[in-house]
């Protein structure tokens, strides 16, 4: 039987968007998450240690020095940066294997025990809801028509005891928020033409003609932009941010439109 031939790092060419060539797929995932970014970075920076040795650092950014571990010797040039720039900020990336030879183990694999960073997410089948909308803008969708949707939020943020929130307050909190929106015709604010105490009067041109809607104001959810599934999610992320606690940074929120569809949108919580 013939033998598979053994392919290694070394076989593949790694350029990054400043055409670089780099050496491994790692420091290639750091160039493009860099970039991602919007970081600058200079790619194989030269320093000069006290000993009046030159090294060279795989990235130097604006906020700091990164080091890519690929051996014993990268181990030592780390350590020797760390000891004569203790003013520089220095990451370190590498296999785990390495991880004992470096005290410094936040600086080497991303981990932090104190605080932590998690996520929780939900999904039950109470976060569900019934409404009806128009999308003047889209052709099949302009004419007034309903969905059935369901919901899953994702919570980020700093862990507390191992916890970010209790499953059954956030699950409280989400349904609150998901009731709401229930058996609501949603609408984009721009087609109110008027309002009395207990109606809104829509307008507006679409595909299908005019059209003309008195809808009661207590079965009717205004917008700022139209009444998409992704502004729908933005929308239960801003109705969610004030309810929760402080160690909650981030939401996501999935809302799916029938089956197999739906939109994702995730925010930061501004405070």
């Amino acid at each position: 039987m013939a033998s598979i031939p053994t392919i290694m790092d070394s076989d593949f060419k790694y350029i990054d968007k400043r055409g670089n060539l780099l050496r491994t797929r790692t420091e290639l995932t750091i160039a493009q998450m860099l970039t991602f970014l919007e970081e600058d970075y200079k790619y194989n920076h030269k320093m000069t240690l006290k000993n009046g040795k030159e090294i060279m650092v795989d990235f130097k950014t604006q906020k700091g020095l990164i080091e890519i571990i690929d051996n014993d010797e990268d181990i030592e040039k780390y350590k020797q940066i760390k000891e004569d720039f203790p003013e520089d900020k220095v990451m370190a990336i590498g296999h785990a294997k390495y991880v004992a030879q470096i005290k410094e183990l936040q600086d080497i694999v991303f981990y932090e025990k104190s605080p932590q960073t998690g996520s929780i997410f939900l999904e039950d089948a109470s976060f569900s809801f019934d409404y009806a909308h128009i999308l003047p803008l889209v052709e099949k969708c302009s004419i007034l028509h309903g969905h059935t949707s369901s919901v899953m939020v994702e919570l980020v943020g700093q862990m507390k005891d191992n916890l970010l929130l209790d499953f059954g307050v956030a699950k409280k909190i989400i349904k609150e928020v998901v009731n709401v929106f229930d058996h609501k015709f949603f609408i984009n604010r721009k087609y109110l033409r008027r309002e009395d105490d207990s109606h809104y009067h829509i307008q507006f041109e679409g595909p299908k003609g005019m059209f003309e809607l008195q809808v009661p104001k207590n079965t009717t959810y205004l917008l700022e932009g139209e009444a998409t599934v992704e502004n729908l999610s933005s929308e239960i992320i801003k109705l969610l941010a004030p309810k929760m606690p402080s160690n909650v940074e981030a939401l996501g929120v999935y809302i799916y439109e029938g089956y197999n569809k739906g939109s994702h949108i995730i925010s930061n919580i501004s405070r």
